[in-house]
Order: structure tokens, then sequence, then C-alpha cells
């Protein structure tokens, strides 16, 4: 299966919105491959998660967002620990 990297904004959202949605799915496909222990679904779950930390990388930051975007960071360290845990 080609890897499609989905790291382009999405048009009509800003990009806390895009930064929210690409952590959610990541979180959803994180639950579903360790559920799974498929090694597919667990390698799509891990460039979920990469996608979204390029989005936070990309998108500008501010002051006001700050709080925002670490808590966005702390979802996804969870989700990286829930993947490595479930490859043991």
């Amino acid at each position: 299966m080609d890897q499609i990297n989905h790291t382009d904004l999405i048009s009509g959202m800003n990009e806390l919105s895009q930064i929210e949605m690409s952590v959610k799915a990541a979180q959803k496909m994180v639950g579903s491959a360790t559920m799974q222990l498929d090694p597919e679904a667990i390698h799509h779950a891990e460039n979920a998660i990469r996608d979204a930390k390029e989005i936070m990388n990309r998108s500008p930051k501010t002051g006001v967002d700050q709080e925002f975007l670490l808590k966005q960071q702390e979802l996804l360290n969870q989700c990286e620990h829930q993947l490595s845990e479930a490859k043991q």
C-alpha cells in the first residue's frame, strides 16, 4: 500500500483545527492498532503520529496557542507510549 502523507492544510480549517484533527486521527489509529496488534496497523499509526507532529512543527507559534500545543504534544506522547507498549 502506498504511503499518503496528509500534511497539507485542509481548506476551511485553520492551523489549530488541523492540528487537533490530526492528533485525534492519530489517537484513533493507535487505539485500533493496539487492539489489533497488526504490524501494518501499527505502522500506519506511527505514520499518523509522525504526520501530526509535522503539522504541529510547521504551524506558526504564538504565545496564545502555547497551552493548546502543549496539550496536543502530550496526547501524541501518550500515543507513542501506548504504541511502544503494544509492540513489546
